[in-house]
Order: C-alpha cells, then sequence, then structure tokens
C-alpha cells in the first residue's frame, strides 16, 4: 500500500516539474536552448525533491493505517474516513472473542469432564497422531502420559491393540481385552467417519478386571457344580442299577441302600448350599430381621456337632459374652455353623475346637480357633472362593460340599461385616466382624 502511495504521489509531482520546465522552456523558447543544462541540473534535483517528498508523504498517509490495533480498531489517530471500517471492524471482534470465549469454556467444560472419568478416552486423526487423551487413558493402559502429537501406538505395542485400532481406521468397530500389568482393561475403537470418509478414531479404555475375574469364577463355579452333581448321581445310579438287576447279595441289600442314602444326602446338601449361595449372591433374602444372641446360637451349633466332634475325640468349648445384633438368623446361624463344622472336619483327633464371643464399643466378634493341619500362606487368600480346595486329594474323603467357607464370606458382607484367616502349623483361627447397629 505505501508503495502504491509513494508512486501515485511521485507522478503526480513529476509529471507537474516537468509541465512547469515544458512551460519555462516554451516561454524562453531558443535562450532556453543555450541554458539546456541547467534546465537539466534542475529537473534532475526536482526530480530528487519529488522522490524525498512522495516517500515522507506516502510514509506520513500510512502510519495511521498501519497503527491501527485490530484488537483495538478505535483510534484518535486514524482518519475520520475509516470511522465505518473501524466501527465494523470493532464488532466483528465482539463477534469473535464472544465465539472464542465459548469455544473456550466448552473446552475447559469437557476437558474437566474427560479429567474426571474412570474410564479412558483418546481421540485421534487418520494417521493415529493423538488429538486428545484424558489421564485415566494412559494409567490403565500403564503407560507414560500421552500428548497432543503423539502416535496413539505409544499407549500400547501389544499387537490386540495395534490391529484394534488398525480395524478402527478401517472402519469397523473393534472390542477387546488387553492384559496389562494391573489388569484388565476393555478397549473400544470406533470409526468416526462423514459421507463414507474416515476423519478419525474414538477409544474407550475401561478397567475390567473384577468384571472378567466374576466370569471366570461364574465359569469355574458351573464346571464346578457340574461335577459336584455328577459325582453322587453316577454314585447312586450305579448301585442302585446293580439293585434292580439283582447283581447284589440280599444281605449287602442294606449297606448299598445306606450308600444310596448318604450320596442322595450329599447331593441335597449340595443343592441346598448353591441356593443358599445364590440367594446370598442376588441379596434376595427377606430382611427378617431379629435381635441374635450370638453366644446362644453358637452353643446350639456346638450342641449339633456334638456327634461329629466326639467321633474323632474333639473338644469345642465355648468362651464369651452375650452379645445380642439385630440380623437374619438363618444367615448368622449358617456362618457359624461353616466355620465350627470344618474346624471339626480338617481337625486332628484329639484336637480342640474354641469358640470365641466378644464385642467391641461397634462390633461383635466371632472368633473360631481349630488345632488342625492348617493353611499353607499361598491358599489363604483363596479359602473363600467356590469349591476352593487346599488339598483336593484329603478333601474328597471329607464329606463337604466345597462352599460353606464362600457362604460364610457372603453371609458375612451381607451383615455388612468383615471376615480373615490366619493359619499355622499348629492350626487356622477365623475372625467374623459384625456392626452391632
Amino acid at each position: 500500500m505505501t508503495k502504491k502511495i509513494f508512486l501515485a504521489v511521485f507522478l503526480t509531482a513529476f509529471i507537474s516539474s516537468l509541465a512547469g520546465i515544458a512551460f519555462t522552456a516554451a516561454v524562453l523558447g531558443k535562450e532556453s536552448l543555450k541554458n539546456l543544462d541547467i534546465l537539466t541540473i534542475i529537473a534532475a534535483i526536482l526530480t530528487l525533491l519529488i522522490i524525498t517528498a512522495a516517500f515522507l508523504s506516502a510514509r506520513n498517509i500510512v502510519r495511521p493505517i498501519k497503527n491501527i490495533d485490530p484488537r483495538r480498531p478505535r483510534s484518535r489517530k486514524a482518519y475520520k474516513e475509516l470511522s465505518p471500517i473501524l466501527d465494523s471492524l470493532k464488532k466483528q471482534n465482539g463477534r469473535v472473542n464472544r465465539y472464542i470465549a465459548e469455544l473456550t469454556d466448552s473446552r475447559e467444560q469437557l476437558s474437566i469432564i474427560t479429567e474426571n472419568m474412570k474410564e479412558g478416552i483418546v481421540i485421534a486423526d487418520p494417521k493415529t497422531i493423538v488429538l486428545s487423551c484424558n489421564t485415566a487413558a494412559y494409567r490403565l493402559m500403564c503407560s507414560e502420559p500421552l500428548n497432543e502429537g503423539q502416535s496413539i501406538y505409544t499407549l500400547s505395542n501389544d499387537e490386540p491393540f495395534r490391529r484394534c485400532i488398525q480395524d478402527a481406521m478401517g472402519g469397523r468397530r473393534s472390542d477387546i481385552i488387553v492384559k496389562t500389568d494391573l489388569g484388565d482393561r476393555r478397549v473400544i475403537a470406533s470409526p468416526a467417519s462423514i459421507s463414507d470418509t474416515i476423519n478419525g478414531i474414538v477409544v474407550f479404555i475401561m478397567d475390567v478386571t473384577e468384571e472378567q475375574a466374576l466370569e471366570k469364577m461364574r465359569r469355574e463355579f458351573t464346571a464346578n457344580v457340574s461335577h459336584e452333581l455328577k459325582t453322587p448321581l453316577t454314585a447312586i445310579y450305579g448301585i442302585s442299577d446293580m439293585l434292580a438287576n439283582g447283581m447284589v447279595r440280599q444281605e449287602d441289600v442294606a449297606s448299598f441302600g445306606e450308600n444310596i442314602r448318604s450320596e442322595a444326602n450329599r447331593l441335597i446338601s449340595l443343592i441346598e448350599d448353591i441356593v443358599a449361595l445364590s440367594k446370598l449372591d442376588e441379596n434376595n433374602l427377606p430382611r427378617q430381621n431379629e435381635e441374635v444372641d450370638l453366644c446362644k446360637l453358637s452353643e446350639e451349633v456346638l450342641e449339633r456337632l456334638s456327634k461329629a466332634a466326639a467321633a474323632k475325640n474333639i473338644t469345642c468349648k465355648l468362651i464369651g459374652d452375650n452379645v445380642t445384633i439385630n440380623g437374619n438368623r438363618t444367615v448368622l446361624d449358617e456362618i457359624i455353623y461353616n466355620l465350627c463344622d470344618n474346624a471339626v472336619k480338617y481337625n486332628r483327633d484329639g484336637g480342640s475346637c474354641i469358640v470365641r464371643v466378644s464385642h467391641i464399643p461397634t462390633k461383635a466378634i466371632i472368633t473360631v480357633t481349630d488345632t488342625g493341619i492348617g493353611i499353607p500362606d499361598e491358599h489363604i487368600d483363596r479359602i473363600f472362593e467356590r469349591f476352593y480346595r487346599v488339598d483336593k486329594s484329603r478333601s474328597r474323603k471329607i464329606n463337604g460340599t466345597g462352599l460353606g467357607l464362600s457362604i460364610v464370606k457372603h453371609g458375612v458382607s451381607y451383615h455388612n461385616g468383615t471376615v480373615r484367616a490366619v493359619s499355622s502349623e499348629n492350626g487356622s483361627v477365623f475372625i467374623v466382624e459384625l456392626p452391632l447397629n
């Protein structure tokens, strides 16, 4: 712009000077020819002066325009002729600033929301370059912080993860499980497309460690139930088939009938335990709470187990106070019975089982101590799992369903309590804590 103004001023002045020289030459006539050199010098000087004046004029004309601040277009030094343009620019700036503020607020709100999500979310462009990534994403994937501009493959180089991202880039939604040092992660990658053109992908990352563990437990439970049910049924079918075909001597019929009854009782116990566990799992037990004296309940349980304890010459003893809590009597009975039953079953001949009932200001405490074979440290965390057995070969010889401690755990949880086990070579101690209120 400065050059154009300079050229316009220069041409105007130059043409004016040429016209003046021509007019002077015409007036002087022949005399002017004699003074041609002087006129040439004068023209050169005028040209130089014109150039200097044109440059200064152009700079002075343009300076107020150059000094206009687009963010603050109103200026006292600006030309009045520019006022309409400056007013329009000011209004436009106001609209742009409002849009920028709204976009900034929206982005900050989105950032706050995504940063407070437990799930990870990553947005990448068609070249797998990260456009946005929240903190949960790289934490769940056990990765270093991921910044904009990095490849999404920085999160993980595992083949399943890369294949998941490539499928999404190809326009197919992908859903996989990725194993990390901290657990299992579910990765869902979806393409973002407009008019069949892939503009990027959105990746969600979720912690499914517990979900996968529960699924594994469900599969194991199904397999174990099938096995546990099949064993007594097979025995019952085999014995009854022999009886039906007359393959049993008359004097052995009573013995075979006793075996059938024993296996049937085992089957009934298993089904009852499964039903009880299912109700505790689904929290379907009716809330028929009542005042229960834990000391008296423990005494009743030990009385029921007295015959089994006497068969192994085990001494059962109850110590403690009359502690009353508000709870489900049937479930509390199951808790104490299963703990005491295990203390008798897995005890040494001539051992002891001590039940202690006590309390602190906020909790009732039931402690069952035995002098049995103990539980190895590597198994202590798994004994409350369904059908889990420390020594399967020995456990098969002992009548039981393998669900007792699992029922204890769920029954305690039903009462918002806790249960833990401590074991050594000299026996095991199970401690149940239940809230008094």
